[in-house]
């Protein structure tokens, strides 16, 4: 069974609680992403969606020199490299989200997408749930 250290993205970008809103904006533009893990003394403290920048920035007037610690989710569903890609699936299918970081030794280490698990196709059908039960419509979310 494939791990997630063998699909995971390694060289991943990220932003400090230093860095503000516009910052974290203008690095999804020019890396192509939809997330930015927020890191401090290495340890991943939040991430940061587009969709974050839109409800708990833009939304809420929020300027672009807000600082990142603002609008950053705190609260991160994360998963180690040794876990199995099934579990990285079903993770992300339990908690609604596209991206998982991975955590070794309390630093981020990667983040492992939906995309990492179709492209490396270890079961097209557990991504496949994966992406059935993320992209479900609810009501409060």
């Amino acid at each position: 069974m494939k791990r997630v250290r063998e699909v995971m993205t390694t060289n991943v970008d990220y932003c400090t609680p230093l860095d503000n809103v516009f910052e974290v904006a203008v690095k999804m533009r020019d890396l192509n992403v939809g997330a930015v893990p927020i890191v401090e003394n290495g340890r991943l403290i939040g991430m940061i969606t587009d969709r974050d920048l839109v409800v708990r920035g833009i939304a809420e007037k929020r300027p672009g020199s807000s600082q990142v610690t603002d609008v950053m989710s705190k609260e991160i569903v994360a998963i180690s490299p040794d876990a199995s890609v099934e579990e990285a699936a079903e993770q992300m299918a339990k908690h609604q989200i596209r991206r998982l970081p991975v955590i070794e030794n309390d630093r981020l280490v990667g983040i492992v997408s939906l995309g990492d698990l179709a492209t490396y196709q270890y079961s097209d059908e557990s991504a496949g749930r994966a992406l059935s039960a993320i992209s479900e419509q609810h009501p409060f979310h």
